[in-house]
């Protein structure tokens, strides 16, 4: 994902394509196909998604143990979105392969495609991100090999992989934020004509039985999924009194395993959207093995979604009713965040706490994708410090390299604070912290001059969002964006800037020499101060980023001196 959707969805759909180098395939890349029968249909006479889920596990997972050489189990699977329903007859292909493996976990695309056979069509039908744990072995804990990117498109998907897992982490923190906001709170009205969600309530038990399980006798997620699809369907029909379609499925995590012989309790119930849990029992109590959150929707003869029922939560359920609200507003808030085109004005989007995940995600994102490009063309060069552009889709990008004899821990955090870049580029005339967000996100105010005698100046409102590297593999990054907050409205004194994409990504060569590349993805409020520069009229990058060596070794020995913790 990435500032320009467009551009970002177009890479996430040719996942899987191979590039570069002829004949290439990655070895972790399994591909099943299978024809939709009328067994593996709806009523509507078409597929089951209970049924492509058991196929995506499958397939996800026979990729995940080809890398790791052991049994896997799947840990969570993120959003997903069905963009298309399957007919009978038609061929479902999917493809999975290993996008990054960590310690003993790993992250595995899988893409659907949707093949007409009489027509000779494809279109994409979903494309899922799931994570793998490599069961433990007699000899102990798997420390699983690292997965070593051999196309562009492996390296971008290998560096996002990073900022998705850390996603996956605090989820569940910002949805108790949320929950603790008034926002959510305020929402939860009572309706006279809401249905009541007790009228919606499911409850079903499926007995775990060999076909159902893996050659490790426990139970594929996908069989679990499916079976908590089946009455979370049932659950929408209560609802609505109609067929509803699934549409998407928000991330969930899978807490325990089950096995053979296991008794699987399914419950769902409509919450503004259907929530459904499966608990695992037998002579112990309960215990929660998974919970999953579904959004259905109804069409109508035209395939228009129609308006549905309101709820009326249970008087023990008005928790879940608001974490349906809260759960609605991150993904509409993550829709719009990736969905924004470069092409529009403004370019920058609205902050707030809630959507600080998303849209902390998308920045890092976004200079990941320009770090993978590797068809930047060399502008010109002075002395070691090299200047590259690339244009491409009407957009123009540079990029400013050069090395230092500074550590990159020490240059990562002198580059941080963007109140300290003024003493070495000329641009930054002001910069003020608005918002510290926590320690990787800070909001910042900076003022550039005019470039016209007698004009008058710019200012931006920037989010810079740090990263430690994940391993050695990773860099350092700062990646700034501009975004938009009622309390800074832009003023007469200066015109209003924007900054799409820019930031700085930080490579230790060795334990004192490190590796510093700028990018900037070149927008009208930043093109009037590196136009002469990329058109090879003036050296000014030459000047800017040797007052920056100099700042950074200068300071080198401050920061030194300074505890591991003050860092």
């Amino acid at each position: 994902m990435t500032s320009d959707g467009n551009h970002a969805d177009a890479m996430l759909d040719s996942l899987f394509i191979q590039e570069s180098e002829e004949g290439y395939r990655n070895p972790t890349e399994v591909k099943m196909s299978q024809i939709v029968l009328p067994c593996h249909a709806n009523h509507c006479g078409e597929l089951s998604v209970g049924q492509l889920l058991k196929w995506m596990d499958s397939t996800a997972c026979l990729s995940a143990e080809r890398h790791a050489g052991c049994s896997c189990i799947t840990a969570s699977v993120d959003d997903i979105h069905f963009e298309h329903t399957i007919g009978v007859g038609k061929v479902v292909n999917i493809i999975a392969k290993v996008n990054r493996a960590f310690t003993s976990s790993m992250e595995v695309g899988i893409l659907v495609t949707c093949e007409d056979l009489y027509t000779d069509r494809q279109w994409k039908v979903c494309h899922a991100f799931a994570t793998f744990v490599a069961r433990r072995t007699e000899a102990g804990k798997v420390q699983l090999k690292q997965v070593i990117p051999r196309t562009q498109m492996e390296q971008m998907e290998y560096s996002l992989a990073a900022e998705r897992r850390r996603m996956r982490l605090i989820h569940a923190e910002i949805i108790t934020d949320l929950l603790s906001s008034s926002t959510a709170q305020l929402e939860c009205q009572e309706y006279q004509d809401a249905v009541p969600a007790e009228r919606t309530r499911v409850e079903s038990v499926e007995l775990v039985l060999p076909p159902h399980a893996n050659h490790q006798v426990s139970t594929f997620g996908g069989q679990i999924m499916a079976w908590m699809e089946n009455v979370a369907t049932i659950a929408a029909c209560r609802l609505c009194n109609a067929h509803p379609t699934l549409r998407s499925i928000d991330m969930f995590h899978f807490r325990g395993p089950s096995h053979i012989g296991d008794r699987l309790v399914l419950k769902a119930i409509v919450n503004n959207y259907i929530s459904v849990c499966a608990y695992l029992f037998g002579g112990e109590p309960l215990r929660h093995i998974n919970s999953a959150f579904m959004t259905f929707e109804v069409l109508d003869s035209d395939r228009k979604a129609r308006t549905l029922p309101r709820i009326r939560p249970e008087p023990d359920g008005k928790r879940r009713y608001q974490e349906a609200i809260a759960r609605k507003k991150i993904r509409l808030d993550r829709k719009y965040i990736i969905s924004c085109k470069q092409t529009e004005v403004p370019l920058s989007v609205p902050w707030d706490p809630s959507n600080q995940m998303y849209l902390s995600y998308n920045n890092v994102s976004a200079l990941k994708l320009m770090d993978t490009r590797n068809n930047w063309v060399l502008t010109s060069e002075k002395n070691k410090v090299r200047l590259y552009t690339l244009e491409e889709n009407h957009m123009l990008c540079f990029k400013v390299e050069m090395h230092v004899s500074v550590p990159a821990e020490q240059t990562f955090h002198l580059l941080s604070d963007l109140r300290r870049r003024k003493e070495w580029d000329q641009h930054y005339e002001e910069c003020e912290v608005i918002i510290q967000a926590d320690e990787e996100d800070t909001l910042y105010r900076v003022a550039t001059p005019s470039v016209s005698k007698g004009g008058k100046g710019k200012d931006f409102i920037l989010l810079a969002s740090r990263r430690k590297p994940c391993d050695a593999r990773d860099p350092y990054l700062i990646a700034l964006r501009s975004v938009t907050l009622p309390t800074h409205p832009p003023t007469e004194d200066y015109t209003r800037g924007e900054v799409l994409c820019a930031g700085f990504t930080i490579w230790e060569e060795s334990s004192i020499v490190t590796k510093i590349t700028y990018y900037n993805q070149a927008t009208p409020g930043v093109l009037p101060y590196i136009s002469t520069d990329i058109a090879g009229l003036s050296s000014g990058f030459y000047s800017a980023f040797s007052a920056c060596s100099h700042f950074l070794e200068a300071n080198k020995d401050s920061l030194a001196a300074l505890p591991p913790s003050a860092l």
